[in-house]
């Protein structure tokens, strides 16, 4: 699906999840074009919900971003990350991977036929899945239509009856006071719940989440195996994460 955005206002989003807000005085500088054209971009932005303009620039939006605009957001880094989380996948595992544009980048670095057996209550991950010929089982519930994920109490109770080899799941952010987090309550708890079903369980995530957090958390740090990233923490989070004996995992 075309987002119908240009680079200019990718990077727009880019600098967002990076930093939380933007400025037009900076980012004049950095494009080299007019305040009217940013403005233009900010607009834009706005209507699709990624961002809330502020005076004298934008931050990012509160409001839990459709999968298509998120799936635009640090793709070189998703990619990365998707091809080594599937590498930790041997045959003969059964795994659950729910629903996320970097989850979704796990499936394509899958051969296949894969010998494996995934879950998931992602209706884009099944059907990347299906193109694969992996055997695939699909988890039912009411559809979060931001996320094309299935939650709420019919899927809880399907994942909780399912015992999974490794578990691979997205996050909205990482804190050190709320450990791992999701702005939609439905997903945070099928996230909680796949983690206690799980022998090893984690993390992807672009580097953009670290210090971040969102309203529902899920999981405390001690509780995942690794976090799969494309860059290394700074030293306030490799010391936490050696002190949770979480691994980090980066391509």
């Amino acid at each position: 699906m075309s987002t119908g955005l240009n680079d200019r206002q990718k990077q727009i989003i880019n600098l967002l999840r990076k930093d939380g807000e933007v400025k037009i005085a900076e980012l004049k500088d950095f494009f080299s074009v007019t305040d009217m054209t940013l403005r233009r971009d900010l607009e834009k932005l706005e209507q699709t919900g990624l961002l809330k303009r502020t005076y004298g620039g934008a931050i990012l939006s509160s409001k839990e971003v459709a999968l298509p605009e998120r799936s635009i957001v640090n793709m070189d880094e998703k990619e990365q990350i998707g091809q080594a989380a599937a590498r930790l996948i041997a045959p003969g595992e059964s795994v659950f991977i729910d629903s996320g544009s970097t989850t979704l980048q796990i499936i394509r670095y899958l051969p296949v036929q894969a010998p494996i057996t995934v879950v998931t209550n992602a209706i884009h991950v099944a059907a990347e899945l299906a193109e694969k010929n992996i055997s695939t089982v699909v988890i039912g519930g009411v559809l979060v239509n931001t996320t094309n994920a299935m939650a709420g109490t019919a899927a809880i109770e399907a994942i909780s009856k399912l015992a999974f080899d490794k578990v691979f799941l997205g996050t909205t952010g990482l804190s050190l006071l709320h450990g791992f987090s999701n702005s939609n309550m439905l997903e945070a708890e099928i996230k909680r719940i796949s983690i206690l079903r799980a022998k090893e369980s984690y993390i992807v995530m672009d580097h953009t989440k670290f210090g971040q957090s969102a309203l529902f958390s899920y999981s405390a740090l001690e509780d995942i195996t690794a976090i799969i990233t494309d860059q290394k923490p700074d030293e306030k989070w490799e010391n936490a994460l050696e002190g949770a004996e979480t691994r980090v995992i980066i391509p």
